[in-house]
């Protein structure tokens, strides 16, 4: 048996509890899987069935509890596109993946409701919501009926115009207001499978970025696990004057001070290196 299936098996089952969603006590590595030619960093490399199983078989390998697919690009600019877009690409990979690997664990990438929901009915296992509701209102009352994990993240506008000269007074205490409206709304629902994001680079200055890096503990008053999704991000190339392609050392660095700061799940492209940041952080940590 592959060393991941038994990863996925306790993962499934504690992603599936009515109780704790995640572990805080060992960080995990989500690994990402782009089906969009224009992501970022590595758009149009998974296009085919052979690569997109390559690709996954390499993550889990390496020592992914979960597998993210998103099917629309986010980064600034990006061009919208619908649900039934999304549900092309989405619908035969997640067959694929199931068919392909025991017990995997799949996260889908997407703000509308439609898409979480046939997804999940597909065999999906967690939503995970760049815009925590706010592009599709019906996502919160989709999610508390399909009772699965939620990761909500905040955004300042949408990936159209996020970037557009962002302003905060205070950057940390209106991100942790944000959710705790966020998920007081959820709760009134009845819904408590919450996963936070703090949303790295999304509707942030340089400078807001690290603000909530250094601050990120404070997110923890909101009693959920905290996922930091910083992989290869300008945050880190335009400290170094270089590109994503040459951002996976600043990626690590970052991640570690996630780690050591409360984040309880890395969502990365180069996974191996993300497992390597929690060896280390656990190993420090159960040694000082």
């Amino acid at each position: 048996m592959p060393k991941y299936t038994a990863i996925m098996n306790l993962r499934a089952t504690n992603l599936k509890s009515n109780s704790t969603i995640f572990s805080t006590d060992n960080a995990i590595v989500m690994g990402i899987l782009n089906l969009t030619k224009d992501s970022f960093y590595d758009g149009g490399k998974y296009i085919d069935e052979k690569q997109i199983i390559l690709r996954c078989k390499t993550m889990l390998d390496e020592g992914a509890s979960i597998i993210d697919i998103g099917a629309q690009s986010s980064r600034p600019g990006a061009t919208q596109i619908s649900s039934q877009e999304e549900l092309q690409k989405l619908l035969p990979t997640i067959k694929l993946l199931k068919n392909s690997f025991k017990n995997i664990t799949i996260s889908i990438d997407t703000f509308w409701a439609n898409t979480a929901k046939k997804c999940i009915q597909e065999g999906a296992d967690i939503i995970n919501d760049i815009s925590a509701g706010e592009i599709d209102k019906d996502m919160f009352a989709t999610i508390a009926k399909l009772n699965v994990p939620y990761i909500m993240m905040h955004m300042k506008g949408t990936p159209q115009n996020m970037q557009n000269s962002p302003t905060y007074k205070n950057v940390t205490e209106e991100i942790i207001t944000y959710f705790e409206n966020k998920i007081d709304k959820l709760h009134q629902l009845g819904f408590y499978k919450i996963v936070i994001d703090p949303g790295f680079g999304f509707g942030k200055t340089l400078e807001h970025n690290y603000e909530i890096l250094n601050n990120l503990e404070k997110f923890e008053c909101l009693k959920y696990p905290i996922l930091a999704g910083v992989s290869r991000k300008s945050m880190i190339y335009k400290v170094l004057d270089t590109d994503a392609t040459h951002s996976l050392n600043g990626t690590s660095v970052i991640n570690t001070l996630s780690l050591k700061n409360g984040a309880s799940i890395l969502r990365v492209h180069d996974v191996k290196e993300a497992v390597e940041c929690i060896k280390i952080v656990n190993f420090a940590k159960n040694n000082c």
